[in-house]
């Protein structure tokens, strides 16, 4: 009897190892290989050991000259939901592979439930469960009060049973949840494990692109928020999505990770209600719930997320330290980010907090990624720091350089329109994102240095 052979994984970045060594060669990361034994392929299938399987229905075998291949759309079909066709890049593609990752909680089988019940109204979808049993998700379906005619439901973590099905069915859309829960009988690991997580994303991506059914894959993350499983199942699929949401507030962000079929930094918004996932067409309006006085630190901001502007209320807090290191906790923006605004803040304002703590928090949970928040920021740092409030009606958005120059930054235009129609009468910019003609009723403050902006306060 032939020897069973093993091979050695990174569980960060993929890589594989014929022995076992204490550090990854590829991410530098300690203790992360895992042993994990290869099979040998049955007869008349394909294997892909090495997670790099060919997808024979749909790759070429003849060399084509750039310039003659068909520029076409892309075809693509609604998912019933705006917000989720907007963080795909304007809906599902047939043949894609898309994963949806998220805490324990967040959402994800209850988006895609809607989903699925509203799509097999006229499209065949094929749910596949196997952390459930259909009851619980039928009592799920019933509770949110969902059209459950022509929904084809599956439970089953078996990936040779869950592909016959689906080659006698030939679904349109097929929904796993989840990618942990399945395994492949070929391999002898436990499921959620190295390879079967990355043996049954690949032979699941094979035939959605062999048969150009769109396959919706749920996936768990770890305590840090990354994917649990290799890195190497974020190259073989097309889409990843995360779907973030604290448990004690009703509202989930859904913002895209990859893409290659549109933006990877779009930013879908959902309420979570009695009737499970409703999207929220206007997120600004939610993030702008401010109450009726006016308090120091509160601002403004608008922020831009994939294709539109969202206007945010970024708040400060800036106190005396009782201890000899101040603090610097900043939630929804990066910390090392402030603590480089505060010296620029020291240098090129003239306003020392070195012996005070700052607390920054951006209102609603969301995550700002782009350095348009910096100038917003600052002056919310200054107006706790002299507990002096702000104007309502004032907005602020700009990048702050090291020199303390004030910078531009994309879309600028649009951001002061989305502003002024929210209500919005004055605003602080960067000079070069100054528009010629300023919206009507919005005083629009160029400015070329941080001086410039706190001598406008």
């Amino acid at each position: 009897m032939a020897k069973a052979k093993s091979a050695f994984v990174c569980t960060e970045c993929g890589a594989e190892y014929s022995k076992w060594q204490g550090q990854c060669s590829s991410c530098r990361e300690w203790n992360t290989l895992t042993e994990i034994r290869l099979s040998s392929p049955r007869a008349g299938t394909s294997s892909s050991a090495n997670g790099r399987s060919g997808y024979a229905g749909a790759v070429s075998r003849e060399v084509v000259d750039l310039a003659a291949v068909d520029l076409s759309e892309v075809p693509r079909f609604s998912s019933t939901f705006g917000e989720f066709d907007r963080v795909l890049g304007g809906g599902l593609v047939p043949g894609s592979a898309v994963l949806l990752g998220g805490n324990p909680g967040a959402g994800k089988s209850t988006l895609l439930l809607q989903v699925a019940c509203k799509l097999a109204q006229q499209r065949s979808v094929i749910y596949v469960t196997g952390e459930e049993s259909l009851s619980q998700v039928a009592m799920r379906a019933h509770r949110l009060q969902l059209p459950v005619q022509g929904l084809k439901m599956l439970a089953e973590t078996s990936i040779e049973t869950i592909l016959g099905v689906a080659e006698r069915e030939r679904p349109q859309v097929l929904i796993i949840d989840s990618i942990q829960t399945m395994h492949l009988e070929d391999i002898s690991s436990a499921p959620g494990g190295v390879a079967q997580v990355r043996e049954s994303a690949s032979a699941l991506t094979r035939f959605a692109k062999q048969t150009n059914t769109v396959l919706l894959l749920v996936g768990h993350v770890t305590k840090d928020g990354t994917l649990a499983g290799p890195k190497v199942l974020e190259h073989m699929i097309d889409a990843s999505l995360l779907l973030e949401g604290g448990a004690d507030s009703r509202f989930r962000t859904l913002r895209g990770q990859k893409n290659r079929f549109g933006a990877v930094n779009e930013l879908g918004v959902f309420a979570m209600l009695e009737h499970g996932m409703k999207e929220v067409k206007n997120p600004s309006a939610i993030f702008l719930s401010r109450n009726e006085e006016q308090a120091p630190g509160s601002l403004v901001m608008v922020v831009w997320e994939g294709t539109r502007p969202i206007l945010v209320e970024v708040q400060a807090l800036v106190d005396d330290s009782a201890l000899g290191n101040p603090r610097r906790v900043a939630v929804g923006l990066d910390p090392n980010r402030l603590a480089m605004l505060l010296a620029v803040l020291n240098r090129h304002g003239g306003l020392f907090t070195g012996d005070q703590d700052v607390f920054l928090n951006v209102v609603g949970g969301v995550k700002v990624l782009e350095t348009s928040a910096d100038l917003a920021v600052l002056l919310a740092v200054v107006s706790s720091l002299q507990n002096r409030s702000l104007p309502r009606e004032l907005v602020v958005f700009g990048e702050v350089g090291l020199s303390g120059e004030i910078r531009p930054v994309p879309s600028g235009q649009e951001r002061i329109v989305e502003a002024a129609k929210h209500g919005f009468t004055r605003a602080i910019v960067p000079r070069a994102n100054a528009p010629k003609t300023s919206p009507a009723g919005m005083q629009v403050i160029a400015v070329d240095k941080l001086a410039e902006a706190l001598e406008a306060l």
